[in-house]
């Protein structure tokens, strides 16, 4: 036994004298750096909560782009609908102007560098203009009603005449 002992094992066999050809094993890494273990999912996908506001209200845009395709299928079909967070406010916008909600943009160029008719609807300024989710539905909808509808020369009533859409007294 105290052959082993000079040698560093308690095993009974002598420790080799060779080095291994094979690189150490190292340890998975179970924790994180300070030791609280690897995150998971902080909201699983089933709960509401786990789609953000953004993806929330870019379904709402593309529920109403299909209430309006349904009638109107072949005059959108090249039109884009983007989303985007606030809109481009110039230098030159008095404190007096309203804010937009949307902004048509009609086709520019030729070629590759050709951009189609696009409706741009602006999140931030809808958002706080609405009470809840049914009122924010509705209010995008009215929107892209009223931007359709200058879009292709129409009055909304035309477009949409199932009664959305923004009144002249409102």
């Amino acid at each position: 036994m105290a052959d082993n002992a000079s040698t560093g094992t308690s095993w009974g066999t002598p420790a080799p004298d060779f080095p291994s050809t094979q690189p150490p094993i190292r340890a998975s890494r179970r924790r994180d750096r300070r030791g609280r273990g690897l995150r998971g999912l902080l909201i699983p996908p089933e709960v509401p909560a786990y789609r953000s506001r953004g993806e929330r209200f870019d379904d709402l845009v593309l529920d109403a782009v299909e209430h309006l395709e349904h009638r109107w299928s072949a005059e959108l079909a090249g039109v884009e609908f983007v989303v985007e967070d606030v809109p481009p406010i110039p230098a030159v916008l008095g404190l007096d102007d309203p804010v937009p909600l949307a902004h048509h943009q009609p086709p520019a160029g030729r070629g590759r560098s050709a951009t189609p008719d696009r409706i741009i609807i602006y999140r931030r300024p809808l958002e706080a203009r609405a009470m809840d989710t049914d009122d924010l539905a509705e209010l995008i909808l009215d929107v892209l009603i009223h931007k359709v509808a200058d879009m292709l020369g129409m009055e909304p009533e035309v477009i949409d005449p199932e009664g959305h859409g923004w009144h002249e007294d409102e």
